[in-house]
């Protein structure tokens, strides 16, 4: 039974190590870091909109919030993983109207708000309290209504 959960890990691995290695061309990579390919599936149209049009973090793009950038191993792991996510429910008709956000999307947005403002965050208690209970307006939403739509 060992031999059987080692051999499908291994197996998972090496997909896995292949589909980043031959979907991470810098082009792609660009690409599909940019606003505008972000918002070009009309699901994320509104979120998209709303990014545009509050102005507030306009000087960055979608992925310096919604993927980890603690390493560039990290980054490209979860790109791939967000993404082939994304594809699968974009084209398999399986998400909802209503975009949400995951609790690894929710820690990654955290970190990454932490990352940037260190200089703010420094006295503040930021393991007891989220970004965006006090900052409401940087999500998504117009007028925001809180952290369903980052």
């Amino acid at each position: 039974m060992k031999k059987i959960k080692k051999k499908r890990i291994f197996l998972f691995s090496g997909i896995l190590l292949l589909l980043i290695f031959f979907s991470m061309s810098p082009l792609i990579v660009r690409e599909t870091s940019t606003p505008s390919f972000c918002g070009s599936c009309h699901v994320m149209e509104t979120e998209y909109e709303d990014w545009f049009k509050t102005g507030l973090h306009r000087n960055i793009i979608c992925v310096d919030c919604h993927l980890p950038n603690n390493n560039i191993f990290s980054h490209l792991i979860w790109k791939v993983l967000d993404g082939t996510k994304d594809v699968i429910f974009f084209y398999g008709h399986i998400y909802s109207d209503q975009i949400t956000i995951s609790e690894h999307g929710k820690k990654t947005i955290k970190s990454n708000c932490i990352r940037c403002h260190k200089g703010m965050v420094s006295r503040m208690n930021v393991k007891s309290r989220d970004c965006w209970s006090c900052h409401r307006r940087v999500n998504h939403t117009f007028p925001a209504d809180g952290i369903n739509n980052l």
